[in-house]
């Protein structure tokens, strides 16, 4: 499966005295060239299925009032793992498979966000 323009936007909560709060966002980078995602059948009946999706080349931006964007790029492999009654998912519960790593591009050692979890919805056509 070939996954194209993903992209997930988060609210960040205000800090104390600031009016806005800014926000997260996950995004697909560009096409994905080299199709990683797959959905598998896991029972005939009734059919289950699990989706894999990769993410593949994506950002982990965070904005917040009167700061520059901090844009960053994962260590290693960003999947979201959903198991399935039906396809295309209708509001079904994708998880990450792994935590992931970002890191600042200029400082590729060093650590700068781990993402731990991150229960998404998807929703069919």
């Amino acid at each position: 499966m070939r996954l194209v323009g993903l992209k997930y936007t988060a609210e960040l909560p205000a800090a104390d005295g600031e009016a806005a709060g800014g926000t997260v966002t996950i995004e697909q980078n560009d096409v994905d060239v080299d199709p990683k995602s797959l959905l598998r059948l896991t029972q005939q009946s009734p059919p289950q299925y699990e989706c894999l999706l990769d993410l593949g080349t994506c950002t982990l931006t965070i904005e917040g009032p009167d700061e520059e964007p901090l844009v960053l790029t994962p260590k290693g492999e960003v999947t979201l793992v959903g198991k399935l009654t039906q396809y295309p998912p209708r509001g079904d519960l994708f998880q990450l498979k792994n935590p992931v790593d970002f890191v600042d591009p200029a400082k590729p050692d060093d650590v700068a966000v781990v993402l731990q979890k991150f229960p998404a919805k998807a929703g069919g056509l």
